[in-house]
């Protein structure tokens, strides 16, 4: 009876009727508050006969006679030298040698040869649209027009950039920084790198000049592509003065800059880079060969130096193709970063799709990125979950103005239920959220959402083409439904990391992992995850995340879900402290406050009232600590170990 009267509601309104949000998360839940868990979780938006039709999974499968998604799962990890072939044809790699085999595991599933003897520039690949096509569209937050820059020009100016960077001496397997928002010009530079045949070291634009200089030091990078400064949520950060105390640190180095700036000796600015010879200069190099280092967003000691190869890209575009159904000519936006994997993943899910990369310069907030989205005909529009929640309780985004929108992603965190309901609500209910988890050793998703599937706000409802999994429980048995348990990932996968730059790569994914149901090998990810009926999964945050409370393990991501319900909480971030002397594990809550007239013990009685109802009643909050801030890694992840650490040096030092 739910689903029908929740159905019923979508429909009326797709056809016009205005309601607060309110009401619509009222009405889901009263709808479906009976529903058993047998049935899996509650369903917010279901694909419609043209959507199935259109999409590239239904291609695909009638492509291959497969039935089902299911049915190409298997396929994907049981059939991996088909189903690789198949796809790399669909997406129109461009090779100057085609591979002699597909998958050699003469090595093992740690380290497996893919493509055996081919030879490639992926860039190559990132041009296949039409030249007139637009590759990117872009504005700024301080207003104007939507630019539009065409695939012809996106080539010559990435052919530009390589012969510059022969120009200024630099030679194949050179490592390059990438220190800069996402613009065009980033875009350009990325691909003008590896074009060339150097790696580029991707660094978020937000970290401070100590640890622009430890990446650059791990990569072994000497030059940087900056901007001298850019505007975000009408403030001027200034970069280039950042990147010269960098080198400073590092004894010297070089700077590209782009915008107007007084350079140091022997810095450049962009546009003396830019050379305009015709030379086709493209260096072809095998699968292996290094395109880009990225860190993991570790918070303790040096980060985990991530080089991705020729093959990451295929991962990348895959998960687009099939995951966010991209196709060609749709304008695919996701706020981030070139030093988060998801910039790299834009570019290359977006092109080599043949789809059109929109790029916004500034806040991903407020009503000059709404008319953004619907200036430049965005069709799929990725988030994290911080973004989602900013909009909704800023109330910067009203009902139709994500219209255009086909596809929603969400990445980074597990998205709340509601506010994955109240997303979907921004387009009436005609595009899902496609829950979206990987990582950068992976190159794109494990577990993921589809168009095919019906979407429950804030879970995944399917395991990601091309990668297989288990679920474990303490004892290393698969966990069953109603169950949580650690994920780990089976080896071998197009796109999981092989080697790391600074770490022995078996000891950090390797070592001492369980073995699977049936004897495999198995990778540690440290994904935490609920399995739920009919095929669906709920992220529970990381495994060094869950502390045990009481006898009773619980994540981080379930104490939070019920905090963040109190209307004085913003945001929170439950940790478990290990107090001084040894003894059970004390929940610790951080909290940004978002309203005022509640004390401290108030809160935390509420709070624990809360816990107790909602969750288990021997689940006691030992503390509340507000902050003004939750302190967050470069792509957006609550830094909790950091958070834990805080708490136990004030407590040492008190």
């Amino acid at each position: 009876m739910g689903e029908a009267e929740w159905r019923s509601f979508v429909e009326d309104v797709r056809h016009g009727a205005r309601y607060p949000f309110s009401e619509h998360w009222r009405r889901f839940r009263n709808f479906h508050a009976d529903r058993p868990s047998s049935k899996g979780p509650p369903v917010a938006w279901w694909p419609d006969e043209s959507t199935v039709a259109r999409s590239n999974l239904a291609s695909f499968m009638n492509e291959v006679s497969l039935p089902s998604y299911s049915a190409l799962h298997r396929f994907s990890v049981e059939s991996r030298e088909a189903f690789w072939d198949r796809v790399i044809t669909r997406l129109g790699i461009v090779f100057t040698e085609r591979p002699r085999s597909v998958l050699d595991l003469s090595r093992g599933v740690e380290d497996p040869l893919w493509l055996q003897g081919a030879r490639l520039n992926i860039v190559a690949s990132c041009f296949s649209a039409s030249p007139e096509a637009a590759a990117i569209v872009f504005a700024h937050e301080d207003g104007g027009a939507v630019e539009t820059m065409s695939y012809h020009e996106l080539e010559r100016q990435t052919l530009r950039f390589a012969n510059g960077l022969q120009g200024l001496g630099h030679v194949p397997n050179d490592r390059v920084a990438l220190y800069m928002p996402m613009t065009p010009e980033c875009v350009i530079a990325y691909l003008g790198l590896v074009r060339s045949g150097c790696a580029v070291v991707s660094i978020a634009d937000s970290f401070s000049a100590g640890e622009l200089a430890k990446r650059m030091e791990i990569a072994g990078a000497r030059t940087v592509v900056t901007v001298s400064s850019y505007g975000r949520a009408g403030r001027r950060i200034e970069l280039y003065p950042k990147v010269r105390e960098a080198l400073g640190s590092l004894g010297g180095g070089r700077a590209i800059v782009i915008g107007e700036a007084r350079l140091e000796a022997g810095d450049v600015a962009w546009s003396d880079v830019l050379d305009s010879s015709d030379r086709p200069v493209i260096e072809i190099t095998e699968p292996e060969h290094v395109t880009n280092v990225l860190f993991s967003s570790g918070t303790t000691g040096d980060p985990k130096a991530i080089p991705w190869t020729q093959l990451t890209p295929l991962k990348c575009a895959l998960d687009g193709h099939f995951h966010q159904d991209i196709h060609p000519r749709d304008v695919v936006c996701w706020p981030t970063n070139i030093g988060w994997m998801m910039g790299p993943w834009l570019i290359y899910s977006s092109l080599l799709n043949r789809a059109t990369i929109a790029l916004f310069e500034g806040a991903p907030a407020g009503e000059s990125f709404t008319r953004f989205v619907r200036e430049a005909g965005v069709t799929m529009l990725g988030v994290v979950p911080a973004i989602v929640r900013n909009w909704r309780q800023s109330e910067s985004v009203g009902e139709g103005d994500f219209a255009g929108v086909r596809v929603f992603s969400s990445t980074g965190e597990a998205s709340t239920a509601e506010d994955a309901l109240w997303l979907m609500s921004r387009a009436e209910y005609r595009a899902p959220v496609i829950e979206y988890l990987g990582g950068t050793e992976i190159g794109g998703g494990h577990i993921t959402g589809t168009v095919l599937h019906p979407a429950s706000p804030g879970t995944f409802s399917a395991k990601a083409i091309g990668t297989e999994f288990y679920v474990l429980d303490d004892r290393g048995h698969e966990a069953s439904e109603g169950e949580t348990g650690e994920l780990f990932l089976v080896p071998p996968s197009l796109g999981l990391s092989q080697r790391l730059l600074n770490r022995d790569h078996h000891d950090v994914y390797y070592r001492a992992c369980p073995v699977g149901p049936n004897g495999e090998t198995l990778r540690r990810h440290g994904d935490e995850m609920a399995v739920l009926a009919k095929g669906y999964f709920r992220a529970q945050g990381r495994a060094d995340d869950t502390m045990n409370l009481g006898g009773i393990k619980v994540s981080s991501l379930e104490l939070e879900r019920v905090v963040n319900e109190h209307p004085a909480v913003h945001e929170s971030a439950a940790v478990g402290v290990q107090p001084r002397g040894g003894g059970a594990e004390k929940l610790v809550v951080f909290v940004v406050p978002a309203a005022l007239g509640h004390t401290g013990d108030e809160l935390q009685k509420a709070l624990g009232r809360s816990i107790a109802a909602k969750l288990n009643p021997l689940f006691k909050i030992h503390e509340v600590v507000e902050v003004e801030s939750l302190p967050r890694t470069a792509s957006n992840k609550v830094m909790r170990r950091e958070l834990r650490s805080r708490y136990q040096g004030r407590a040492r030092s008190g």
